[in-house]
This record gives C-alpha cells, sequence and structure tokens, in this order.
C-alpha cells in the first residue's frame, strides 16, 4: 500500500514538473525598435529583467524594454498571437521605467498582463497527506485606462464589475451566458472585449 501511494506521489511531482512554459522557447515573430526598424526572427522572452532575444540566421540581438516600442509571437506552445508593449511604469508612484507588457484587450479600458513565477505548496494524495512544493506560471493583471494611467489589477469579480459599473448588467449577462470563468486568461479578456465593444470609441 505505501509503495502505491509513493508512485502516485511521484506521478502527481512528475506532472507538475513537467509544465510548458512560453517563456523557455523561441517563437516566430517581430519586434519594432525605438528608432523605428523592424525585425524579424526567432524571439525569446525573459520574463524576470524585462529582456528579449532575436534570432536572425543565427545573428543573436538582445534588447531591453527601453530599446523596444513592441513586440509580437507567434507562441509555439499556445498557437497564439501575442503582443508586448513596452510602457512606462512604477509600481510605487515613484519614477517610472518601460517595462514589457502583454496586450489582451484594447478599448476604453484596456486589459494588460505581465507573466512570474510563483514558488507554492500543495497536498498530495488521499486525504491530503503529504505535499510538494513546485513553481507555477502566474499572470498579473493591469488597466491601462483612457487617461494613459496603467494600474495594477487583482483580478477579482467585484473588482471588475466596480470597475465597469456603468455597465456591470450588461457584462454580469455576458460572463452568465458564455459561462466564463476570469481566473482565466483569455476568459478574462473576453469580458474586456466585450465591455469595450459597449462603447463606440475609446474616447
Amino acid at each position: 500500500m505505501r509503495l502505491v501511494f509513493f508512485c502516485l506521489i511521484l506521478i502527481t511531482v512528475n506532472k507538475g514538473f513537467c509544465q510548458k512554459w512560453s517563456f523557455e522557447y523561441w517563437h516566430d515573430g517581430k519586434l519594432v525598435l525605438e528608432e523605428g526598424d523592424t525585425l524579424r526572427g526567432k524571439i525569446k522572452y525573459e520574463i524576470n529583467s524585462d529582456i528579449i532575444e532575436i534570432d536572425q540566421n543565427n545573428r543573436l540581438q538582445s534588447f531591453t524594454a527601453r530599446k523596444v516600442i513592441y513586440y509580437e509571437i507567434f507562441d509555439a506552445i499556445t498557437s497564439i498571437y501575442r503582443q508586448f508593449y513596452s510602457i512606462p511604469y512604477s509600481a510605487t508612484g515613484g519614477y517610472k521605467t518601460p517595462i514589457f507588457f502583454e496586450l489582451l484587450s484594447e478599448g476604453k479600458l484596456t486589459l494588460l498582463a505581465r507573466e512570474a513565477l510563483e514558488y507554492k505548496s500543495s497536498s498530495v494524495g488521499y486525504y491530503g497527506y503529504g505535499s510538494i512544493s513546485r513553481w507555477i506560471l502566474v499572470n498579473k493583471y493591469f488597466v491601462l485606462n483612457n487617461k494613459g494611467v496603467v494600474e495594477e489589477f487583482s483580478g477579482r469579480k467585484s473588482d471588475l464589475l466596480l470597475l465597469m459599473e456603468k455597465r456591470d448588467d450588461e457584462v454580469r449577462k455576458f460572463m452568465k451566458s458564455n459561462k466564463l470563468d476570469i481566473d482565466h486568461k483569455y476568459d478574462l479578456a473576453r469580458v474586456f472585449t466585450f465591455y469595450n465593444s459597449l462603447f463606440p470609441t475609446s474616447n
């Protein structure tokens, strides 16, 4: 019995460590430099240092968010086109420096995201006996309003409806009819896209 239980734990651990993270791979894409040049090739991004690398026929170049306006990739893991913009931001309200944000929805309220790794523990086995710790990929969300201000967004439903308070009934119905779970990145993006569609312009 103990051997079976031990094997179950090993299977669970192996599944946890076999995750594929997009930042570990090279993706087809392009980037636009501050000077206006457009470079195409294989792109790999670093989530901790806001540095991207581009491979053009085995010629490697690295750029910080200060040198890049935006870049886009066809994600080799999710098979989805993704766009990232360099936007000045300060978490403390002080001096702002350019960092990369992924664009998820654009309009009256523009939804942005940044990936991060968090180390978490979880129970394994029956009755919660035993635990494992592992790195997981999370998304931290931000909202760019029509005044050009970027603010962190919790992603909670209560804060979402408060943010969209003048159209919250319509948003609530849209979420329910489409069975959207805003804990999922692209479901949350769909909610923002719907909300933005309710306004003829982004003014």
